[in-house]
């Protein structure tokens, strides 16, 4: 229970920083758990979360928020808790996904 209203309170904080029109860091899956990571992947389909100092990257939920043409593929990140947590999926060109 307690880690559905952390992910509450960053989906909130980041919809309310929204609402104000202000810029506001993506969620970084560094500061949250494995699990925390899956829910906020799950909870807004598509997302784009910091990964590292310098990189960040786009996790969706499945094929259904991949472009046309584009398969989804398995995609991991550092978590508080497991160096590569399956957070979700990335979609990349099916012709580079070979």
């Amino acid at each position: 229970m307690h880690k559905n209203r952390t992910v509450a309170a960053i989906a909130g904080l980041a919809m309310a920083t929204l609402a104000a029109g202000q810029a506001f860091a993506r969620p970084d899956t560094r500061t949250m758990t494995c699990s925390q990571a899956q829910t906020i992947v799950t909870q807004y389909n598509s997302i784009v979360l910091t990964t590292g100092q310098n990189t960040y990257a786009r996790f969706v939920k499945g094929q259904g928020y991949c472009e046309l043409g584009q398969v989804t593929a398995r995609a991991t990140a550092p978590t508080m808790d497991t160096k590569k947590c399956a957070v979700g999926y990335k979609c990349q060109d099916r012709l580079t996904s070979r």
